[in-house]
């Protein structure tokens, strides 16, 4: 299963995301409104820069069972962003993905920071300091982000094929070293 395959070969990247955004901090209560503006951020220009090129690159036929119109986050962290006093930007790093596969795998990195990012607005909305905060993005899926994340793993297990199994990898690891090294 290609969902499995992911999630061992990219273990390091998603081990590195949480230190990057200091996730232990989440957890034990210290995690502070910067902390929390830079992890939106960052979210922010990995979707700006991925959102797009993503849909763009897959074919009509997986729009419906990806239901990638709920699926799109741009707008939702912008709303973030807004809330937070943070500036919109333009695209300016160079990020490609060679064809769906890879798409896929970029899609997989997204899909995963909204489950994750769940448990984050969950956390945080008992943390000191976040009354005021909405998590348009790290909550877009509500109730349903468990559905919406299996309904991903399941498409992503039935569709991909042993053979593009590297090359969903790539487009995950793309990903994940843009979200590492875009600040």
């Amino acid at each position: 299963m290609v969902s499995e395959y992911l999630k061992q070969n990219t273990a390091e990247y998603h081990d590195a995301a949480e230190k990057l955004f200091n996730s232990e901090k989440i957890f034990n209560k210290t995690f502070t409104l910067e902390d929390y503006k830079k992890i939106i951020h960052t979210n922010y220009l990995m979707l700006l820069h991925s959102e797009d090129k993503i849909f763009n690159s897959l074919s009509d036929k997986y729009a419906e069972k990806l239901q990638l119109e709920e699926r799109k986050k741009l707008s939702l962290i912008e709303k973030d962003l807004e809330s937070l006093s943070l500036d919109n930007q333009a695209v300016s790093h160079p990020l490609e993905f060679e064809n769906e596969h890879e798409a896929l795998g970029a899609m997989y990195v997204i899909e995963g920071s909204t489950l994750g990012g769940n448990v984050i607005a969950k956390q945080l909305s008992k943390t000191e300091g976040f009354d005021e905060v909405t998590f348009n993005f790290f909550g877009c899926y509500q109730e349903n982000t468990g559905p919406m994340w299996k309904n991903f793993k399941e498409f992503l297990d039935t569709e991909v094929k042993e053979e593009n199994y590297n090359e969903v990898l790539s487009g995950a690891k793309k990903l994940y070293t843009f979200l590492l090294n875009v600040n």
